[in-house]
């Protein structure tokens, strides 16, 4: 018995697997994933709320540190912790210092259009980039570069 051997590329063939999306679907899948990255990006510290006991010892903590009483001075990474802000809540927060002050704000800031053509960096790597992935639309400047994408993001998170 013999098995049937379909001829044909299997270039071809991977083609016809790969998906391609339209240029309104690559915009919303990319909204969606700066949503995304924004959401995750911020969040409360889990641990603000935890209360330490005085009596276990910190890392950098030595005996003799430990044995004097000294009142604890807070320094200003302590309230740049505390007090962590958005970045949406740091524009709102330019824009009213902004209209009390009668200066720009960042987001009425804006620069001349450039006579440069645009740079392009690759996804993956960050170098510039001169191809495109027929998929999704990112750009990749090497063939490791568009392997590694199409592994494992290219059109991972798209519903």
């Amino acid at each position: 018995m013999s098995k049937v051997v379909s001829r044909g590329s299997t270039r071809l063939r991977e083609n016809e697997r790969q998906r391609i999306i339209d240029d309104s679907t690559r915009r919303r899948r990319l909204r969606k994933f700066l949503e995304n990255l924004e959401a995750d990006n911020f969040h409360e510290d889990p641990h603000a709320d935890l209360v330490m006991s005085k009596k276990v010892p910190k890392f950098d903590d030595n005996l003799e540190s430990r044995t004097r009483s000294k009142k604890r001075e807070r320094n200003s990474e302590y309230y740049q912790i505390k007090y962590r802000k958005s970045f949406q809540q740091m524009i709102e927060d330019d824009r009213k210092e902004a209209d009390d002050n009668n200066r720009m704000s960042y987001m009425d800031l804006s620069a001349p259009q450039s006579d440069f053509p645009p740079y392009y960096t690759c996804a993956v790597c960050g170098y510039h980039s001169n191809y495109i992935c027929i998929s999704c639309g990112v750009r990749v400047c090497q063939t490791r570069c568009f392997d590694t994408h199409f592994e494992t993001r290219c059109l991972k998170w798209t519903t």
